[in-house]
C-alpha cells in the first residue's frame, strides 16, 4: 500500500518528509536486526510487517503512527523499554519530537526445519 510522504506545512501547503535511516545489523536464516534513525519529522513510510518483530527503543521515541484508514495515534515508547507485535501490522513511523529518535527492530523469521543456526561472537 503506497501513500505519499506528505504532510502539510504551517501555510497548508503539502510538504515532502524526509526518510528515516535504515542500519540492517543482522540479517539471517532466523533473524533481521536492523537499527532505525528518525531526524524529527522522519518517517519509515507505509509498510506491512512480513514477521513477528519486537522493538527496542534506544532514545525516548515519541512516535506518530498513521494506519489504515486515515487512522493515526500518537505514542510514546521510552528509551530502554521494548514492545512485541506479530505479523501482519500495516503502518507509517513518524518521528513526532523535536529530537532524533532511535530504536532497533528484531524481525522473528521462521526457523528452518531441522536448520541449526551458528552463533558468533560479539
Amino acid at each position: 500500500m503506497a501513500k505519499d510522504r506528505k504532510t502539510l506545512t504551517e501555510a497548508g501547503a503539502p510538504a515532502m518528509r524526509l526518510p528515516c535511516t535504515a542500519t540492517v545489523l543482522v540479517d539471517d536464516d532466523r533473524v533481521r536486526v536492523t537499527r532505525f534513525d528518525f531526524a524529527p519529522g522522519a518517517e519509515t513510510g507505509w509498510h506491512r510487517h512480513g514477521h513477528d518483530y519486537v522493538i527496542t527503543a534506544i532514545t525516548d521515541c515519541p512516535m506518530l503512527l498513521e494506519e489504515p484508514g486515515d487512522g493515526t495515534r500518537q505514542v510514546l515508547v521510552p528509551a530502554g523499554t521494548a514492545y512485541r507485535r506479530s505479523e501482519g501490522v500495516e503502518h507509517n513511523v513518524v518521528n513526532d519530537g523535536v529530537t532524533v529518535m532511535s530504536f532497533v527492530e528484531v524481525e522473528l523469521k521462521e526457523p528452518t526445519a531441522g536448520a541449526k543456526s551458528a552463533v558468533s561472537p560479539p
